[in-house]
């Protein structure tokens, strides 16, 4: 049976090009394996794929039982395919704390690890066969590196991150910087995505007690783009809210460049929110949070309510 391999839902860089490098590396042993998605990925992962020569993985909605698979870039299930328990998981390769809920059919190999970006952790798990990668492989690694760091700019970067990096870009005779630029630019154009795309394009959903939050990023050096939605984006919220189950859509819009977060306050539960998790003094219909970057690190563990 082929191997399926796919990350969470509303698929980021590292979650389309990680399944990628890991059907190389699988292929590469003679496991057959194919990556998949689990939904239509942002404009930097289009980019990215098409800027190192390989077409989109297939969107999958579900799987079915018994189906083998692998994920990666995700451990909560509330991100995975319905039937995620009725697969055969056989491997978690995650950069992200362990939310469980998850049940395999037997022992499996797990690896979690503190680092910015899940394709890092492949490169240390391949050991001598990194060797081997060919050169859109390398491309993809280095690309996922750059999207979850935002170029070293978030907190949630390590020095084995960065090195790295670093060492794919001159295999690769690239800059680093002018590199970045490409898929940043890529990232921003948000143009041909309607409101309700954008509050879902890179979020998750999250609980503070008995409250649900979709909590959404969206990571620009272009935030006025948005910002200037702001009115349109803001009265979507609602509807998306009760769309998908959950009591509020939480939207931060995290100006690369800057590096700060813009948090838009559409009622008084998002302005509780900001208040009570950043210490921030809110006075209208957005509020910027200096040096605010990672939702994985400094959004998501402070949300209170």
């Amino acid at each position: 049976m082929t191997t399926l391999i796919f990350g969470h839902k509303a698929p980021d860089t590292d979650s389309t090009g990680s399944p990628l490098i890991w059907e190389w590396f699988l292929n590469h042993q003679g496991i057959a394996a194919k990556a998949a998605l689990l939904g239509t990925p942002n404009t930097e992962a289009a980019f990215v794929a098409q800027r190192w020569g390989f077409d989109l993985p297939a969107v999958v909605d579900d799987v079915a039982d018994d189906q083998s698979c692998v994920i990666v870039d995700t451990n909560n299930p509330a991100e995975l395919p319905a039937n995620i328990n009725g697969a055969d998981v056989t491997a978690i390769i995650d950069h992200h704390k362990l939310v469980g809920g998850l049940e395999t059919k037997g022992p499996i190999d797990i690896t979690i690890r503190p680092l910015a970006c899940t394709a890092t952790i492949m490169h240390q798990l391949m050991g001598d066969h990194a060797d081997h990668m060919p050169e859109g492989i390398k491309g993809l690694m280095l690309s996922c590196i750059l999207s979850d760091t935002l170029a070293f700019r978030s907190p949630t970067t390590t020095d084995t991150d960065k090195a790295l990096a670093e060492t794919l870009a001159a295999d690769l005779g690239l800059d680093l910087d002018a590199y970045a630029s490409e898929m940043f630019e890529a990232k921003s154009d948000v143009s041909a995505f309607s409101d309700a795309e954008l509050l879902r394009m890179d979020s998750k959903e999250y609980a503070v007690g008995d409250t649900k939050f979709r909590v959404s990023v969206l990571e620009t050096t272009a935030p006025k783009i948005i910002l200037d939605r702001k009115a349109s984006i803001m009265d979507s919220m609602t509807a998306v809210a009760t769309e998908d189950g959950v009591d509020q859509v939480l939207l931060f819009v995290v100006d690369i460049l800057n590096e700060e977060a813009t948090m838009m306050i559409p009622n008084d539960l998002t302005k509780a929110v900001a208040e009570a998790s950043f210490g921030a003094t809110v006075s209208g219909d957005t509020v910027v949070l200096p040096g605010v970057m990672s939702r994985k690190k400094q959004i998501i563990p402070n949300l209170k309510v």
